[in-house]
C-alpha cells in the first residue's frame, strides 16, 4: 500500500481527510523507526509500502467500527513502536495516550517521536504491565485499552482488563488463530470482569484481521493481575 493508497483509504474508512500536517507527521515516524531500528529492534518491516499497510493502517483500523474523536483516553500495553495508538493519535489528535512499556529503549525512542512529531497529551510509562494494573494512579482508569501482537488472549486480558474502567472496552488486535485464542480465553475474560461482546473480523491487502470488542462489565478482582510474570508462565483458563 503506498501512500497515496493509505490517504484515500483513510478517508474511505473515517471519513477523516488527512491534513498536510498529518501526512508529514506518518512520513516521520516511518522514517525514524527505520532510523532507529538500527540501534533498538523495533520491527522486521522496513519497507515503506508494507510499513504503511502492516503498521500505520493496521493501528488505524480500530477507528473502522469507532468514532475516536470522543472517546477520553486510551491505554497501550506492550506497544514497541507505538503501534496501534500513535498512528491513531495522529488521526486523532484529541486523544490522550498512556502506553506502557518494559524497555526502557523503546520508551526513549517513544519520547524522541513524540517530541518530533508534536504530539501533545502523550504518557509514556516503563514498567511491566502487571505493575501498572495494580497502581491506584492507572487501575480501572482507561477508556479504552488496547494490545497488538504481545500474548495470547488469556495473558492479555489479565494485562490489560485491571487498566479498564467500568463500562471501558479492551480491544484486542488479532490476525489469525483468533477463534482458538478466544475459545480459551473466554473463562479468563469473565473472571477478569469482562465480556466478549463482538469479534469483528475484516481483512488487510488480503490478510485477515480481528478485534476483540470486550466490555468492562464488572470490576476486576483485586488480586488480578498476578505478580510480575505469573500470567505468562500460568495463564489462566
Amino acid at each position: 500500500m503506498n501512500k497515496q493508497e493509505f490517504y484515500n483509504k483513510v478517508t474511505e474508512q473515517t471519513g477523516i481527510e488527512l491534513s498536510e500536517k498529518q501526512k508529514n507527521q506518518y512520513q516521520r515516524y516511518y522514517e525514524l523507526v527505520v532510523e532507529w531500528n538500527q540501534k533498538i529492534n523495533l520491527t522486521a518491516i522496513t519497507e515503506e509500502e508494507e510499513f504503511y499497510s502492516k503498521h500505520f493502517y493496521d493501528s488505524i483500523s480500530l477507528a473502522f467500527f469507532k468514532d475516536y474523536s470522543n472517546v477520553d483516553n486510551i491505554c497501550d500495553v506492550g506497544s514497541g513502536a507505538g503501534f496501534p495508538s500513535i498512528p491513531l493519535k495522529i488521526l486523532y489528535p484529541n486523544l490522550e495516550v498512556t502506553i506502557v512499556d518494559s524497555l526502557n529503549k523503546r520508551i526513549k525512542f517513544l519520547n524522541l517521536l513524540k517530541d518530533e512529531l508534536e504530539l501533545t497529551n502523550c504518557n509514556f510509562i516503563h514498567a511491566r504491565a502487571e505493575e501498572i494494573g495494580q497502581n491506584r494512579d492507572y487501575r480501572e482508569k482507561f477508556e479504552i485499552v488496547t494490545a497488538r501482537a504481545v500474548a495470547r488472549l488469556n495473558v492479555l486480558s489479565e494485562l490489560c482488563l485491571p487498566l479498564v474502567r467500568k463500562n471501558g472496552y479492551f480491544l484486542s488486535l488479532k490476525a489469525q488463530k483468533a477463534e482458538e485464542e478466544t475459545k480459551e480465553a473466554l473463562n479468563a475474560i469473565k473472571l477478569l470482569g469482562g465480556k466478549l461482546e463482538k469479534d469483528l473480523e475484516f481483512s488487510i491487502e488480503g490478510e485477515e484481521r480481528h478485534i476483540l470488542e470486550i466490555r468492562k462489565a464488572k470490576e476486576t478482582p483485586n488480586k488480578y493481575p498476578r505478580k510480575v510474570g505469573t500470567p505468562n508462565k500460568k495463564p489462566l483458563y
